[in-house]
């Protein structure tokens, strides 16, 4: 009777510490995430102001390896935080999809703990922005660049809201981000909008959505993108060039060395697809952006190719490597590409 008093009492104190720990663990950690990602409500996620972003602004529910890349990756390099995709083509508040869904991508972007996918709802997004009036008024389809208009207005109004960083879909990350309130230079005078980071409502970003509309060209392109963010870090900062890989501070706000992100620049964008002699550690940097826009999609990850760029899935995406491989040998036989194609 003793003994079995005793065992009793061992299972009780054991779910009692369990308990305990769990209740520690809640409330020692900034975000802890759910064991139920489907329960989750869009503003829970981004509440904490620690989300990293990616958007989908076009109806495409088949993310291609690169964009599958650069969520992963970003799950791995920040796994204490929110990795947050919204694509336009979601219905509902969709936050995960079921494993044996028909896109490779989806399902295993749904099955990582810490990636949330929510549909991109505009309309409600851009309201208490300077963008709602120029939103309820335009008419996309007569709207030059539209996919990039609404994703450079999107990206604004989300980290405003809430905080966090904003990542291009071809940006691979590689480490963390030590920058709070951030912008990544391209070159010394030329800021880029594909990757930055702020807390909520600062007001750097208000004064973008506020030149957004005020000079609001979609005909242009890049105008409402790189060169608005461009023109109102202007006002903000006199930039001077850059010295060394070391960033520059302008009141609270850093601008980024352009090695952090483009350790090879726009014109040489091939060289990812290319084999190196040696491969770069590209110790200067936080992420890559491989200039997808420049690729359209021509150029894929080849496994066994050895080129950088397979070699950066291998080691900073595996999952999606794996199903890049998958994909190649279900095409070999005849059965067709599972969501192989590449572009962002």
């Amino acid at each position: 009777m003793l003994k079995e008093f005793q065992i009793s009492l061992v299972i009780i104190l054991m779910f009692a510490g369990g308990f305990l720990y769990e209740l520690t663990l809640k409330r020692s950690c900034f975000f802890c995430i759910p064991a139920f990602k489907s329960l989750v409500k869009l503003e829970d996620v981004l509440s904490h102001g620690r989300s990293i972003v990616f958007l989908e602004t076009s109806d495409r529910l088949e993310p291609p390896p690169l964009v599958s890349c650069a969520v992963e990756s970003a799950s791995r390099i920040y796994r204490d935080r929110p990795v947050v995709f919204f694509l336009k083509g979601l219905n509902g508040n969709l936050t995960h999809l079921p494993s044996n869904s028909t896109n490779a991508a989806f399902s295993l972007l749904s099955g990582i703990r810490n990636v949330f996918l929510f549909p991109l709802d505009m309309r409600t997004l851009f309201q208490e922005t300077p963008l709602f009036s120029w939103y309820s008024q335009i008419n996309p389809r007569t709207q030059k660049n539209w996919l990039y208009v609404s994703s450079d207005a999107s990206r604004l109004a989300i980290i405003w809201k809430f905080g966090g960083i904003y990542m291009d879909t071809d940006v691979i990350s590689i480490r963390p981000i030590p920058a709070e309130n951030f912008l990544a230079g391209q070159s010394s005078r030329l800021s880029s909008n594909g990757v930055f980071g702020f807390v909520r409502h600062h007001p750097f970003l208000w004064q973008c959505m506020e030149n957004f509309v005020e000079r609001y060209n979609s005909a242009i392109w890049g105008h409402q993108g790189p060169a608005l963010v461009t023109r109102v870090l202007r006002r903000w900062c006199n930039l001077t060039d850059f010295q060394d890989v070391v960033d520059l501070r302008c009141r609270n706000l850093s601008f980024l060395h352009p090695r952090r992100f483009y350790p090879i620049s726009y014109p040489r964008w091939r060289r990812y697809y290319e084999v190196w002699a040696q491969q770069p550690a590209f110790n200067d940097s936080y992420a890559l952006h491989l200039w997808n826009y420049m690729n359209k999609g021509k150029k894929e990850v080849a496994p066994g190719s050895n080129t950088l760029v397979e070699n950066l899935y291998r080691k900073h995406c595996p999952g999606t490597y794996e199903n890049v491989i998958r994909g190649r040998e279900e095409r070999d036989e005849g059965r067709g590409p599972v969501g192989t194609k590449n572009g962002s």
